[in-house]
């Protein structure tokens, strides 16, 4: 180890969230060091790692963009490049991009209760060269899901294919789609947004589906923030349109908890008066769920819905039976015939970043522990992660987490202590354990479920899912010396 190893804060992950942590971290706690140990050559997470046909935001970019940097841009339902150079342009204004090192991949993050330090081991994914870096306080920011992989069913028969078969999550860039037949195995996010892109110059484009997601038309402009910037100067325009679209999505959501059937037919609504008569909604576009059970799929300017019009895309409800040398058999007993099958069907939901950690030797059970503020963990200290919304912008709790990040670190600072842990109470030790998220049905969720933390039934012990909930529970004017987060 060197001296240019030891950091005061480290940074994992230079994505959204670590590029907002890093902005934090120079402008409140200006007397730190850190570092963001980026594990790929290229800052952005997200949205340099998924190079499919049209991927985008599916959160307005008044409230994904960062709070202190406006989103300039008329669109506001972004595409991914775009939102790549949204990116680049914050770490360079700011000076954040020499503070990153690219292709370090952390492994094992170690606690020392007698050294106060965090000691990362590191590899670079280019060399193979190890290192080592060393912290007192430590940021986990690297996303909630595997970049090592998708998650793909086991399909039966898939070896017995012999079209191209293609997770969006790794997207070969030298695919050519034109004029075949395309098969997407999905209805999430990804899967409205792959196919009528891919729709554009595919032959046909079938979205196969086992069951059907709530799908929203949206304008990808918003004429709010355009009349604004018109007569207001660019940061009170940006930040009256983020203020208003935190509370348009913090509506719908609690619309959704307490007069689902209202929503419900709102939506479908919407989608009977895009397709044609004759379409069936019912089978193809009515979930058996509530809205927001699981998100809610955007579609910037009802695309999907124009190339179902224009008979480019066509919508299957049915279940798998096998994969043929052809295409897919449905249990029906029909063929669907494709020279390319995507497979939309999710990603794999992991705990801070599969990075392996130990306090004095002791392996750390995730699944064990209880959120604390839904941003740390009992019994770990000096440690804060950033998992943003399921039903809002990521960006908004990432912001949150960081701001609180910064205000326990001066509170250290100038308390003169060197540990914060979050430790339950004696009143809290026979708290109900609820899931990490309730109320949240997506497969990505229900598998992993299991090896997330527990949420109890009190505060601070909550990982709300509500951005004002949250705002309030860390906000400036709450003491950080709560009984609960203890100081050392």
């Amino acid at each position: 180890m060197t001296e240019e190893n030891d950091f005061d804060v480290i940074v994992v992950g230079a994505g959204i969230s670590g590029i907002g942590s890093a902005y934090r971290l120079q402008k409140e706690c200006p007397d730190r060091s850190f570092v963001l140990l980026e594990g790929r050559p290229n800052l952005g997470g997200t949205w340099d790692l998924f190079r499919y046909p049209g991927v985008r935001s599916d959160s307005d970019m008044h409230t994904l963009g960062f709070s202190f940097k406006p989103w300039k841009a008329a669109k506001s339902i972004a595409d991914g490049p775009a939102i790549l150079e949204y990116l680049e342009e914050t770490v360079d204004e700011f000076g954040i991009r020499e503070k990153i090192k690219f292709n370090h991949q952390v492994s094992t993050a170690e606690w020392s209760n007698e050294k106060d330090r965090w000691t990362l081991r590191v590899s670079n994914k280019e060399t193979g060269e190890a290192f080592v870096y060393t912290c007192n306080f430590l940021l986990m920011c690297s996303g909630y899901y595997s970049y090592k992989s998708g998650y793909t069913p086991d399909f039966e028969g898939v070896e017995a294919y012999s079209g191209k078969i293609v997770h969006p999550q790794e997207w070969p860039e030298d695919i050519n789609y034109e004029a075949k037949k395309v098969v997407v195995i999905g209805s999430g996010a990804t899967a409205v947004t792959l196919v009528p892109a891919m729709a554009e110059s595919a032959e046909h484009v079938v979205m196969l589906q086992r069951s059907p997601t709530y799908v929203v038309a949206r304008p990808d402009h918003d004429p709010f923030s355009a009349l604004l910037r018109k007569i207001l100067p660019e940061k009170i325009a940006y930040y009256l349109t983020r203020k208003k679209n935190i509370f348009g999505q913090n509506y719908i959501y609690k619309l959704t908890r307490k007069d689902p059937e209202k929503v419900k037919e709102k939506i479908l609504s919407g989608v009977r008066m895009a397709l044609d008569s004759d379409f069936d909604v019912e089978r193809h576009f009515t979930p058996s769920y509530n809205p927001w059970d699981e998100r809610l799929c955007l579609v910037p300017n009802g695309d999907l819905f124009k190339s179902i019009r224009k008979k480019k895309v066509s919508v299957r409800t049915e279940t798998i039976d096998r994969f043929t040398s052809e295409g897919i058999l449905l249990e029906t007993g029909e063929e669907l015939k494709a020279d390319i099958i995507v497979t939309a069907t999710g990603l794999n939901l992991v705990t801070l970043g599969e990075v392996e950690f130990r306090i004095d030797g002791d392996l750390v059970d995730f699944s064990e522990t209880w959120i604390y503020k839904g941003l740390a963990y009992s019994g770990v200290p000096n440690l804060i992660s950033t998992f943003g919304y399921i039903n809002a912008s990521w960006t908004l709790r990432a912001d949150i987490n960081s701001s609180y990040a910064c205000r326990l670190l001066n509170h250290m600072r100038k308390s003169g202590t060197k540990r914060a842990t979050p430790r339950l109470r004696e009143s809290d030790i026979d708290m109900p354990q609820r899931d990490w998220i309730e109320g949240f049905t997506s497969g990505y969720m229900k598998r992993s479920m299991s090896e997330m933390p527990k949420q109890g039934d009190r505060e601070p012990w909550l990982n709300t899912q509500d951005f004002y909930k949250d705002k309030k529970m860390l906000s400036r004017n709450t003491s950080l010396e709560d009984g609960v987060m203890e100081f050392v």
